[in-house]
């Protein structure tokens, strides 16, 4: 997996019962053919074919490097 980086996307939804705004995390393992992906970047990531066991997504581009 040397050219796999890992993606966290947040979301924040509602609860039902308390109401409360809750964050939910997803990971997706996605491919990086340039090796150009640093921790803390953010990057836009596209649905492909499956790569591996874990990999269906690869990086588009890098929205914004960390500073």
């Amino acid at each position: 997996m040397e050219k796999t980086v890992v993606v966290n996307v947040d979301h924040l939804i509602k609860d039902r019962l308390t109401g409360k705004i809750v964050r939910k995390r997803k990971k997706f393992y996605a491919h990086d053919e340039n090796l150009q992906c640093d921790v803390g970047d953010y990057v836009l990531i596209e649905e492909t074919r499956p790569l591996s066991r874990l990999k269906r997504w690869r990086v588009v581009e890098i929205l914004r490097k960390k500073a």
